[in-house]
């Protein structure tokens, strides 16, 4: 492979980072929390489902965004009401983040749209193909982890 398709792959890689960073799906342009906050916001029901806690430094390596934007976010929805922090009984050092009953109502009413949304996308787009692309994206991704791990420069 030459170095011009290199760079040509590289760029499109960073074009579809980008489409999908600008994609509105998730909320459907409906939503009163932003798209990082949903997610911050789905990893802690989906840990409550599963029966654990999540603290914000493991919320930050979840979500790939360093520890003091979670702090900001979490601080944020804290004043509004939608999350609260709630100590270790073992280390008081430690506090999870916890989401509010009250919002979990506003949160149901968010996933609902998106499950609306994406079950018309997908309709449109084929369940086949959306199947294959997903597993094709996956796998890809893996391929990168496993392969692509970067040296950092002065070393």
């Amino acid at each position: 492979m030459t170095q011009k398709q290199k760079k040509d792959y590289l760029a499109k890689l960073f074009k579809l980072m980008r489409l999908q960073s600008n994609m509105k799906l998730i909320t459907n342009g409906k939503s009163r929390f932003s798209e990082t906050e949903l997610r911050l916001l789905g990893e802690i029901l989906t840990a409550s489902y599963e029966g654990r806690q999540l603290i914000a430094s493991r919320l930050a390596e979840l979500l790939g965004i360093t520890r003091s934007a979670v702090s900001q976010i979490v601080n944020k929805l804290e004043k509004e009401g939608v999350v609260c922090r709630t100590p270790s009984d073992s280390d008081k050092k430690i506090a999870y983040v916890k989401i509010s009953d009250e919002a979990l109502e506003t949160y149901n009413e968010d996933l609902q749209n998106s499950m609306e949304c994406v079950g018309r996308l997908v309709s449109e787009f084929g369940e086949e193909k959306f199947k294959q692309m997903y597993k094709m994206i996956e796998e890809f991704v893996q391929l990168a982890q496993n392969n692509c791990k970067t040296k950092k420069v002065g070393k």
